[in-house]
């Protein structure tokens, strides 16, 4: 059994060899962060091409959707995929790695990047050219303008962050948000498969209530009371890096809160009819 320090050294040589490659690649080639959004973009189009496949062998539900929710399913399982790539990036950069520490020595936080957070951006990056694009292609059918809002502003952010390497310490805190993707991607497939009026329906629909408290409120709660509190920092930004850190986090938590309350009065609803 390895102890808590052991597991911690070998993440961290695994993120110093990481580094270095990158860091290596980046010496060789400065296209390097574009290729991170073609990797993104490469992997989403991977995982939706190979939904189908797998989701006609283990869902027999599947096979009898329409043409138009077929493409939501597999638009879904790549948002999921994304969803737990850039979860599990953003908690690693945000509470585990050293990049973001309060450490005076390593200058403002804002201001903090490295090869591998802004590669691992740059996936992400690719994701929502891929969404948004399917969006955009079937619109409204995969969302309406809400979602549109949502991918542009995320798009700006993450993209601003990853060819600056600013304010990247606040891009992570917000795509923790996505822990909430998957939730509400499996409501939809337990409503595809006919499972609405399962027990798994209902415990789908706390969870995504429990989530969302945490990830898109109070999560973002937590953002609002950083800025403030280190708005000497965020001054140190471009001008056009502090309009985003200052608007983007402010559209996307209005958002969050409106769906909140829909979320809070379908729990509501669904409770009542279970009992």
């Amino acid at each position: 059994m390895f102890s808590s320090e052991g597991i911690k050294m070998v993440i961290e040589s695994y993120q110093s060899q990481a580094e270095l490659l990158l860091n290596n690649y980046a010496f060789a080639d400065s296209s390097f962060i574009f290729t991170s959004v073609i990797i993104g973009i490469f992997a989403c189009k991977t995982v939706y091409e190979l939904s189908p496949i797998f989701s006609s062998l283990y869902f027999k539900s599947y096979s009898s959707l329409s043409r138009t929710k077929q493409i939501e399913w597999n638009n879904r399982a790549m948002s999921t995929f994304h969803a737990v790539y850039v979860t599990i990036v953003s908690l690693y950069f945000i509470f585990w790695s050293d990049l973001y520490s309060h450490d005076v020595f390593r200058g403002p936080i804002t201001l903090r990047s490295s090869t591998l957070s802004s590669f691992a951006l740059g996936v992400s990056v690719g994701y929502f050219v891929s969404d948004l694009s399917m969006i955009i292609w079937f619109y409204p059918a995969l969302g309406g303008i809400e979602y549109v809002i949502h991918h542009l502003l995320s798009l700006v952010g993450g993209t601003y962050s990853m060819l600056m390497g600013e304010a990247q310490f606040y891009a992570y805190n917000v795509l923790i948000s996505e822990a909430t993707t998957p939730s509400i991607n499996l409501r939809w497939y337990l409503d595809a498969a006919g499972m609405k009026r399962s027990r798994a329906y209902i415990i789908n629909g706390v969870v995504i209530f429990l989530v969302w408290l945490v990830a898109r409120i109070l999560l973002f709660v937590y953002l609002f009371y950083h800025a403030y509190l280190y708005f000497d920092q965020v001054k140190q930004m471009h001008t056009s890096g502090v309009l985003l850190v200052l608007v983007v986090p402010v559209v996307l938590s209005v958002m969050n809160l409106i769906w909140f309350w829909k979320i809070f009065k379908g729990l509501k609803k669904t409770l009542a009819k279970r009992h």
